[in-house]
């Protein structure tokens, strides 16, 4: 099985139907748009549908703006049986003050599923680039701190009952 593309890229113009009253986009419009766009990174790379598993370290970083040009930078990372990291920043472009900055910043788990919803495997993840064998062994720490956490996680409901 050979992988699709492990990158996608894609910008959005903030409209008014985005934001509050004070004109800054709603965290919720970002995480819609977030999610969407590692749909799309993780269905590419797979070749199969993808659902998502798990969202991390979403960290808003900057206000977005009514106006600006948000530009989703989306990467497969690291790739386990079924799963797949799946990176995103999230750059924020102000077109009058012909300003950029990094505004938000994420990871989501990804499982490549079939047309009954099962799980399927997925190609494995070869980095190649030095920034994409960094990112993969990133991924796989991160993997490892998602298990123990999950693992901590069922401990403290055994304990709790």
């Amino acid at each position: 099985m050979e992988p699709g593309n492990a990158q996608l890229s894609m910008t959005v113009l903030m409209t008014p139907d985005m934001a509050n009253f004070s004109g800054n986009v709603h965290g919720g419009t970002l995480l819609k748009y977030l999610d969407e766009v590692a749909y799309a990174c993780a269905s590419r790379y797979a070749g199969s549908y993808v659902v998502t598993l798990s969202v991390d370290q979403v960290i808003f970083r900057e206000p977005v703006h009514v106006g600006e040009l948000v530009t989703f930078l989306a990467s497969v990372n690291y790739t386990g049986n079924t799963s797949m990291e799946v990176g995103i920043k999230v750059v924020t472009e102000n077109i009058r003050e012909r300003s950029v900055r990094h505004s938000n910043s994420c990871f989501f788990t990804m499982v490549a599923v079939d047309d009954s919803r099962r799980p399927v495997a997925v190609p494995p993840r070869q980095p190649h680039s030095s920034e994409e064998k960094r990112r993969f062994l990133q991924g796989q720490q991160r993997r490892q701190i998602r298990q123990e956490l999950e693992k901590r996680y069922q401990d403290l409901k055994t304990d709790a009952n």
